[in-house]
């Protein structure tokens, strides 16, 4: 009767949904080079608006500067977004930057306005090899941790964003228009010190989310997590 018992009990256990704090699948990074001060940009962020409450996606917003000098200062750009998307394009042998461009783990891009492009990006990215890296909060700290796959050469970005910012653009393409703004990047951070296999401890970003990213040195996001 005993065996019995213990047999409908593990039974019963392994019919339970799996632990909430269990390891999630690695999120398809989603990049997008927008600005305030392009018209073309509020379709591309209305689309990451949408991806970014998809489960299995990390969607981020990089507000470029150079679109500033036009009439209207984006309030949340800065010249740090603007050198990632430089990055990526001598990276890729590209002569030219543009908005709204989207980059999908950072190996291949689309015009961040055409759902079908990045639906397909999305998808294929999705069979890409990683490597799990972790992100835990720890008092007023954070840790991260990256498996020991990680190959030579990687670099572990640590992003802060904000989860939804509302605009209204006064001058400029977009003027009298108010505009949603979701995920947006407020700081990149490049940590040092971490080697594969290892933890290391990083202060917390500015903006209300915490992101991390591992990046190989051909731009691939190799792995991500998000706090």
């Amino acid at each position: 009767m005993a065996r019995r018992g213990l047999l409908a009990c593990l039974i019963a256990l392994s019919a339970l949904p799996a632990w909430p704090g269990a390891a999630a699948e690695r999120p398809v990074v989603v990049e997008l080079f927008t600005s305030q001060g392009c018209s073309s940009c509020p379709p591309a962020d209305a689309l990451l608006s949408t991806l970014a409450d998809r489960p299995g996606v990390l969607a981020l917003a990089f507000h470029v500067d150079y679109w500033n000098r036009l009439g209207w200062v984006d309030p949340f750009s800065g010249a740090w977004a603007t050198a990632r998307q430089n990055a990526y394009a001598a990276q890729w042998g590209a002569d030219q930057i543009y908005t709204p461009q989207a980059v999908i783990d950072g190996a291949t891009d689309a015009v961040g306005s055409d759902r079908s492009a990045l639906e397909t990006a999305i998808t294929a990215a999705k069979t890409d090899p990683s490597v799990p890296v972790t992100i835990t909060a720890a008092a007023d700290a954070l840790q991260v941790t990256v498996d020991g796959s990680a190959p030579a050469g990687s670099v572990l970005w640590l992003v802060g964003f904000d989860d939804r910012h509302e605009t209204q653009v006064r001058r400029g393409e977009n003027a009298g228009h108010r505009l949603v703004d979701r995920n947006v990047v407020r700081s990149l951070t490049r940590l040092d010190g971490w080697a594969p296999g290892g933890t290391v401890a990083a202060t917390r970003p500015q903006g209300d989310q915490a992101a991390v990213l591992l990046q190989a040195a051909d731009g691939h996001i190799l792995g991500a997590a998000r706090l």
